[in-house]
């Protein structure tokens, strides 16, 4: 299981400040922080308010009318790099057998990219890596309330100690050991690659 900022894909949470300021939001870093975001920002993401309530809030904030696609912009300034290893990894571990399930703190305008065709540059979206994407805003909760993963393994219909997690923060991480998953805390941009397959031969 696989958080996808941060991990996937590395986080570039600078320009997406740098993004949301030139849309006219002056306190954009206080908002947005590098694991769990503030306001509409937070809302957006464990589902309290949906895209289209977001994309007015926001222009009320920056007192001008914003469109969809601005918005979604600005978000993206978020994705920074997605390795090509990562992409190889995943399509090996599910060549090995394994299932592979994507939990994310996210949001309907990163998702409007990750669920596209423009997710790795190939044709190829993240559902063509991944064999369930349980992500907050559907789920109305977000990473570290240990309810979200208590739903995943309700759905998934399997225990803690058969799932290896992988995210970069390290509250999700500590949660989900607490409740008997196997976990790795790599950093923001890291190769995780090798480390993951080494722990998955224990």
């Amino acid at each position: 299981m696989f958080d996808l900022g941060g991990v996937i894909i590395t986080l570039d949470q600078p320009a997406a400040v740098r993004r949301f300021r030139e849309l006219g939001l002056p306190n954009a870093e206080e908002m947005l922080d590098p694991y769990r975001q503030h306001g509409i920002f937070g809302q957006v993401e464990d589902g309290t308010i949906d895209a289209e309530t977001f994309r007015m809030e926001l222009s009320k904030l920056v007192e001008r009318e914003l469109s969809f696609e601005e918005c979604r912009h600005a978000w993206l300034g978020y994705v920074g790099d997605l390795p090509r290893r990562n992409l190889e990894l995943l399509h090996e571990l599910r060549q090995r057998g394994y299932r592979l399930l994507l939990l994310s703190n996210t949001n309907p305008f990163m998702m409007s990219w990750a669920m596209s065709n423009e997710f790795d540059g190939d044709g190829h979206s993240i559902n063509d890596y991944m064999d369930a994407c349980y992500l907050s805003y559907e789920m109305k909760v977000m990473k570290p309330d240990d309810s979200m993963f208590r739903n995943v393994l309700r759905q998934e219909r399997t225990f803690a100690s058969e799932i290896f997690f992988v995210d970069d923060g390290p509250r999700n991480v500590a949660v989900a050991s607490q409740l008997g998953f196997r976990t790795y805390c790599p950093e923001n941009g890291a190769d995780w690659t090798q480390e993951v397959l080494k722990r998955l031969e224990y």
